[in-house]
């Protein structure tokens, strides 16, 4: 089972981002487990202080390393050696569907969230095991990325979503985006369903949708193609 121990100063923050949806559904199931742990505990002043002025000057905060560090040597005294600590980070490698894919087959996965100025870099240097970011932006804190992380992970776990063809669908899931989709009414404010997907002949039906797959990704995301499984027909629409 994959469990994830998130580690942040805003505890309700992540809390709130689990407790509605397929990730709520999923949790009281059993299926994955999220244990939210508040870095406040593991500091040991009265002010419970996680951050401190930047050596050498400049604007902001930064995170100590202290709790981090604390944080996750209480994690391996009670859950054992995460497989991955994941600091959350503009610095770390993009996120990707590849990347969900291979957190997704691991055991205990750690991921420490950001705030202010950033993490003494400590934490990087010997504590973290993986750095992903989300995007190239700039956020609050790294408790929205980590949810970012869990959800797309927790998706690929067998019983999450209860249409694993839909899983086995989804954008990037292959390299391609997915195809546009359609719902009733056939006409809504003289905007039509395309005629094939009403023909009711699955063959054409599937052919459009994988020429618009193709299609929407070398209009909206070409640089995707380069690592794309294409099949022959999909590879045919390219030429």
């Amino acid at each position: 089972m994959t469990e994830f121990d998130i580690v942040t100063i805003f505890p309700r923050m992540v809390e709130a981002g689990l407790a509605e949806g397929i990730l709520a559904r999923a949790l009281q199931r059993d299926l994955f487990r999220v244990r939210v742990r508040d870095l406040r505990e593991f500091t040991d002043d009265r002010h419970r202080t996680v951050d401190d002025v930047p050596y050498g000057g400049g604007p902001g905060m930064v995170l100590k390393p202290e709790p981090l560090f604390r944080a996750v040597e209480a994690i391996r005294r009670e859950s054992g050696e995460p497989e991955s600590i994941v600091l959350v980070s503009p610095h770390g490698r993009p996120f990707t569907q590849t990347e969900a894919a291979r957190l997704s087959s691991l055991g205990r996965i750690t991921i420490l969230c950001g705030r202010y100025e950033g993490v003494d870099d400590r934490v990087r240097a010997a504590l973290a095991t993986d750095e992903i970011s989300i995007g190239d932006y700039v956020l609050s804190g790294g408790e929205l990325p980590a949810l970012v992380i869990v959800d797309a992970v927790a998706r690929l776990i067998p019983g999450v979503v209860g249409d694993e063809d839909s899983v086995a669908g989804d954008s990037f899931a292959r390299g391609l985006l997915d195809f546009p989709h359609y719902t009733r009414p056939v006409e809504f404010r003289e905007l039509k369903v395309p005629d094939v997907l009403v023909s009711g002949h699955h063959g054409e039906i599937r052919k459009w949708r994988k020429r618009r797959a193709v299609e929407l990704t070398l209009d909206r995301r070409p640089d995707l193609l380069a690592g794309a499984e294409l099949d022959v027909e999909e590879q045919d629409i390219l030429r």
